[in-house]
């Protein structure tokens, strides 16, 4: 997984007040989780558009005071109408310890049904997976070529080397949907096949009789 550097200052006045003038300066006030420890701190919010505007996920080398600390964001606090981050929490990575987060799902390939007239309905966008920091990939590459109408992709059957998936074993992740313009090509059944014919066997006998 790629590594971003965010520039941070320690925070030293809490409460509402001086959150308040903080962000009236760019800046955004948050809280760096760690193993023993908690650090208080600010980041100015131009640092973190390259984070929040993104699908992506990132580890962090969150640098504090001079201080470089290897992180993740856990949780980000919004405006409920402005365009301002409220409050932000990093969680601290260690080289040891399994971390718990969510890699957007990158589809690849052509599912079969989509030609022959079916939809790709993708329903999980992330995933939620537990793994060393080093193990952690960009994205989780799901290949939908073989997929047919009405076939489907669930987490349990998914397996990636040093990766854990969170997520219940049945959720469907993504599956190709049948549509107006995939029934109208499909063949008739034999039985409906043979009954057209002897419906059409019998409209020219009548014709013909009368003719006669």
């Amino acid at each position: 997984m790629k590594s971003l550097k965010i520039e941070g200052q320690k925070r030293e006045g809490l409460g509402k007040k001086e959150a308040k003038k903080l962000r009236e300066q760019g800046q955004v006030p948050g809280v760096l989780y760690g193993k023993d420890e908690v650090f208080h701190l600010t980041v100015p919010f131009s640092e973190l558009r390259q984070f929040v505007y993104t699908p992506n996920v990132f580890l962090i080398d969150l640098e504090i005071n001079g201080e470089t600390h290897k992180a993740m964001i856990q949780d980000v606090q919004w405006h409920p109408v402005e365009e301002q981050i409220l409050h932000i929490d990093f969680l601290k990575v260690e080289d040891d310890k399994p971390v718990k987060i969510g890699i957007p799902v990158k589809l690849v390939g052509m599912a079969k049904g989509i030609k022959a007239g079916g939809k790709l309905k993708t329903n999980m966008r992330k995933l939620r997976v537990k793994a060393l920091a080093e193990s952690l990939p960009d994205f989780i590459e799901i290949d939908v070529t073989k997929l047919g109408i009405g076939d489907s992709i669930k987490v349990d059957e998914l397996k990636r080397e040093n990766l854990e998936f969170l997520d219940n074993k049945s959720n469907l992740i993504v599956g190709v949907v049948s549509t107006r313009v995939a029934k109208s090509a499909a063949p008739l059944p034999e039985d409906e096949e043979e009954a057209e014919g002897e419906e059409a066997g019998s409209e020219g006998e009548s014709s013909e009789q009368a003719e006669s």
